[in-house]
């Protein structure tokens, strides 16, 4: 196997959405909660540093492949997608770049639909945790040959997803601007093994 690994450099402001777990409390009103819990939309670790999900990235990995849709060269009608969703995996969460702690991170208020979805009549306010310049260092472990025989096939779809799909909430792939990126020293090297 093979490990794909480079530098993610933000181009454009990170937002995060994950969703809020944190029960309200008796007479809590929907914006003191909103005021109380919006950092709880960041990804934290242990150390109370903010990371982007290993999944993230995956799922921008298997959308740009969908969304590019390009044939492999001597596969007949098969296109990349297949081998993005089953012959990649990413096991390390991404930890923003300088370290970040959640209690740092500024909030944007926004007027968005109450049930998340585009167009909604009944809107509210939200916070939602941006973070404005950020970097992080990935790593794709390549499992098909097929991947390991074309890292530059990889490189080139890892360019037009900071393009095209971007990372997280409000990103190119859902209509908005953020999560954009670029990427830096990329390469490839022989997986260990134990």
């Amino acid at each position: 196997m093979l490990v794909a690994e480079f530098d993610i450099i933000s181009a454009g402001p990170l937002m995060f959405g994950k969703k809020i777990r944190a029960e309200k409390t008796t007479g809590e009103s929907p914006d003191a909660y909103e005021k109380r819990t919006w950092r709880e939309r960041l990804h934290v670790n242990t150390d109370g540093c903010v990371f982007i999900p290993a999944i993230a990235l995956k799922r921008t990995l298997e959308n740009i492949a969908q969304y590019l849709s390009e044939s492999v060269p001597g596969k007949g009608k098969a296109t990349w997608t297949k081998y993005f969703k089953a012959g990649m995996m990413i096991i390390e969460d991404i930890l923003i770049q300088p370290l970040t702690k959640a209690d740092d991170v500024q909030g944007l208020w926004l007027n968005v639909p109450a049930d998340g979805r585009r167009g909604g009549s009944k809107r509210v306010d939200r916070c939602f945790p941006v973070i404005p310049q950020w970097n992080g260092h990935a790593e794709v472990i390549l499992q098909d040959p097929l991947l390991m025989d074309n890292s530059g096939k990889v490189e080139e779809y890892v360019i037009h997803a900071g393009k095209f799909i971007g990372l997280l909430s409000m990103s190119p792939r859902s209509g908005g601007n953020y999560g954009r990126f670029r990427i830096e020293n990329f390469k490839t090297r022989k997986m260990k093994t134990k």
